[in-house]
């Protein structure tokens, strides 16, 4: 084949595949493609994504942003991103810094959270048990007009040797975590469905919808409950939304921060 024609059947496959590229990840809504130079056929759209692999894989962390709500403030995260070093501004590298608090967005506690002699004796987030975080889990939907009692619990009819639940609740319904405002109506576990599930499962991570496991009434009391054991692994502000209840494998990894009681956590579920 003459090479002139072998190179211009080569670039136009090049850009069907951009092109195609391009429409089966969309930017986020609201944001500008940008070109790569001022003459640049193809326009750069980063993919942002919440499903993988054909349908198979579920990104059940939150994206971070300004807008994200944050425990107890109506102002929500705010500013936590900065570019000190910027090629724009002659840097010979783009480099950010972050600054946000350790239970922000999808989150993990640690039992130094609430007990002050763990947290002193080093109980942080990389001393969280990987095989917990990471396996067969289970996704319930709880009953949307009451926050998760003894009762709840029990309803729930959670097979023994079940060993992590994801428990997606009226939070999600009402898209609290991408409410700005801290909402705190949300549910999450009361001391005696905490107590409850301490006696009466075998759950060693507890996955929940919104910034807190224990309801706002219950903050502390169900805190204590869920912690006191350093057994069971609280992550927070989970992203269940259009997920189907049922069987996944949960894949969770949080930062390895010495001396900290919480940590960012990116979890994805996989059928």
């Amino acid at each position: 084949m003459n090479p002139i024609l072998l190179l211009l059947f080569f670039l136009c496959s090049v850009f069907a595949t951009l092109s195609h590229a391009t429409t089966a990840y969309p930017s986020i809504p609201g944001t500008t493609p940008v070109d790569v130079s001022a003459g640049a056929p193809t326009a750069l759209i980063p993919p942002r994504l919440e499903v993988y692999g054909n349908g198979r894989i579920f990104d059940i962390s939150h994206r971070y942003s300004p807008d994200m709500p944050a425990f107890d403030s109506v102002d929500g995260v705010g500013q936590f991103l900065w570019l000190p070093n910027s090629m724009k501004n002659g840097s010979i590298a783009n480099n950010s810094e972050m600054k946000l608090p350790t239970h922000t967005g999808t989150h993990v506690d640690a039992p130094g959270h609430v007990f002050d002699h763990y947290f002193d004796a080093g109980f942080d987030v990389d001393t969280l048990d990987l095989d917990v975080l990471n396996g067969a889990a289970l996704l319930v939907d709880v009953p949307r007009d009451k926050n998760i009692t003894a009762e709840v619990m029990e309803g729930l009819h959670i097979p023994k040797g079940v060993s992590r639940v994801l428990f997606r609740t009226l939070n999600t319904d009402k898209r609290l975590m991408f409410q700005k405002k801290f909402d705190s109506s949300y549910v999450g576990f009361m001391k005696d469905g905490a107590k409850w599930l301490v006696e009466n499962t075998d759950i060693k991570l507890i996955g929940v919808d919104y910034l807190s496991a224990a309801a706002y009434d219950d903050l502390v009391p169900s805190h204590l409950v869920l912690l006191e054991g350093r057994e069971i692994i609280l992550v927070e502000g989970l992203k269940l939304d259009d997920i189907q209840p049922g069987i996944y494998s949960v894949h969770c990894l949080p930062l390895r921060l010495t001396g900290a009681e919480g940590s960012p956590i990116r979890c994805i579920l996989i059928k």
